[in-house]
Parts: structure tokens; C-alpha cells; sequence
């Protein structure tokens, strides 16, 4: 069970239109142990508006007093072309450097709590089966989050919803409306989706490898097509203790952890084709 909880600060639930009172949510979660639920999950965003050190402790505090099983600790996104509704809170957003502060008090509350750090955005307590597949090499990671199942189908249900069937990639109708009309003349709601190549799976195994196990072998035929850019960072990543590198394989340190996204980065190829043709919208930390 995973509840969307992103902050329990009332100035902040009220900036995002997400209000849930902790009552609220404190009865959800021991409603869903009653029933037999054996792991309990927890979305929690840094970087929303009104966020302080001081609101984030109170958060985890509360956090703390329900301990779930597993949080994910993600990164707010500000994208207000895509969500308008965005742009009222704009001026209320924390800076860059208030971001990245924000992440590491979060994340060393988590450790503190006795939560040990999966790997990218995920924690759980050291029982739990995320914890175990992780020190038994069987972690997988799916585009919603860590897992312990390695399914090559994942089937999304309702409006926005994404399928992965391993070769393709499928997002149903955002407007509810469109997705219930299309449902009830019994045909697909899908609005775009993508197939993918041999390149793309390969690609997207070493990603996985990096991400789930911290090491990976490097394909000549992925390697060969990396830019001079590309290759440079990865130098950089190197020099600065995030990774090692051997002539076709590629280890991440406990400190590059934190910055798995911009290592896997180097090794997409589409980003980097794409990043020619636009500037990025969304920075990672």
C-alpha cells in the first residue's frame, strides 16, 4: 500500500492544493496493517513551496511516529507548461541550493530513523523485502519506483496511467472524461507510446544494472556511440570519486549514489540526442 503523502506541513498542503490531515492519514495507515498489508509505503517530496528545515523535521517527526515500511523521498519538479496551476506558488519555492539542503537533512533524518537507502529516492526499514532483495542482489526498478518483483509486464489501470511490456511503452488519456468514454466504447485509452529498439533495451538494462546493483557492464555497441561530452563527464564522475571504470564496465561508489541519475544520464543516449534539440526542462540534483 502507498500513500501519496508529500508533506504534512498545512502552510505547504495548502500551497499544493493536497490537504490531508495526519488524523487522515494515521488512520489509513493502521487500517491498511489491520487488513493485512505487509508493507507500507510513503511519497514524500523535497522542494515544494513554503519548505524549511524546520517544516521537513516536523514532517519526519510525524513520519516517524507512523513508520511505514518504505519512503520514497522524491524530487518536486516544477513544471508549470505542463500543470498551471504551478504558477501560483512560484515565488514561494525554495532556491536551488535550499533544494539540495532540503535533500540531504531529509535524507540523514531518514538514516537516523533507522531507515537504510535502497538507492535512487527509495528507503526502507531493514526488514523489509526491498531491504533483503537489495543485500541479495534482487532488486529491480520499475518507472514507479524499487521492487522485488522482476516482471516484464506492468500493466497501468486508469486515466494517465502508464504500461511497460517490455518492448513498449503505452500512457492512457490524462482527461478523465476521454478516459471513461473511450473505456465504455470497450476500446484502448492509450494517447502516445513508444517502441522500443534493441538499443533501447540494452541501454535500459545497463541503466538497471547501475541503479539496482551499482555496477554494469558497458556494451561496445552503447559505448562506441557515447559523445565526446558524454565521455567527458563520465571522466569527470570518475575524478571525483562518483564512479570507477574499467575498459567495458562501470562501478558506483556509495557516494555516487546520489548522483545516479546524472551517471545513467551519460549512458542515455535519446537524453543526449534529445539535449541537442532543447535545453532540459526539469534539473536533477
Amino acid at each position: 500500500m502507498s500513500y501519496g503523502i508529500q508533506d504534512f506541513d498545512e502552510q505547504v498542503q495548502t500551497a499544493i492544493h493536497r490537504i490531508q490531515p495526519f488524523e487522515k492519514v494515521k488512520n489509513a495507515t493502521d487500517s491498511a496493517r489491520i487488513l493485512g498489508y505487509t508493507s507500507i509505503n510513503y511519497d514524500l517530496i523535497y522542494g515544494l513551496p513554503h519548505q524549511t528545515v524546520k517544516t521537513m523535521e516536523n514532517t519526519f517527526r510525524k513520519v516517524q511516529e507512523l513508520r511505514p515500511d518504505r519512503i520514497a523521498f522524491y524530487s518536486y519538479a516544477h513544471l508549470p507548461s505542463v500543470f498551471p496551476a504551478q504558477k501560483s506558488f512560484e515565488s514561494f519555492l525554495p532556491t536551488e541550493t535550499e533544494k539540495s539542503e532540503l535533500y540531504e537533512y531529509g535524507r540523514t533524518l531518514l538514516v537516523k530513523m533507522g531507515y537504510e537507502e535502497i538507492g535512487m529516492d527509495h528507503f526502507a526499514l531493514p526488514n523489509d523485502a526491498l531491504t533483503l532483495a537489495k543485500s541479495e542482489g534482487g532488486l529491480h526498478r520499475n518507472f514507479m519506483g524499487y521492487t522485488t518483483l522482476p516482471s516484464k509486464i506492468l500493466i497501468g489501470l486508469g486515466a494517465s496511467s502508464i504500461s511497460d511490456v517490455y518492448y513498449a511503452y503505452a500512457q492512457n488519456e490524462k482527461n478523465i472524461g476521454k478516459y471513461e468514454s473511450f473505456v465504455n466504447q470497450d476500446t484502448f485509452a492509450i494517447q502516445k507510446g513508444h517502441i522500443l529498439t534493441d538499443m533501447d533495451i540494452s541501454i535500459r538494462q545497463v541503466i538497471l544494472n547501475l541503479i539496482c546493483r551499482k555496477q554494469a557492464k558497458v556494451p561496445l555497441e552503447i559505448s562506441e556511440k557515447l559523445g565526446d561530452n558524454q565521455i567527458w563527464k563520465l571522466k569527470e564522475m570518475e575524478k571525483d570519486g562518483l564512479i570507477f571504470t574499467s575498459e567495458d564496465e562501470i562501478l558506483v561508489t556509495e557516494t555516487g549514489m546520489k548522483f545516479i541519475r546524472n551517471i545513467c544520464s551519460q549512458l542515455d543516449l535519446r537524453l543526449a540526442e534529445n539535449q541537442t534539440k532543447k535545453a532540459l526542462f526539469s534539473n536533477t540534483i
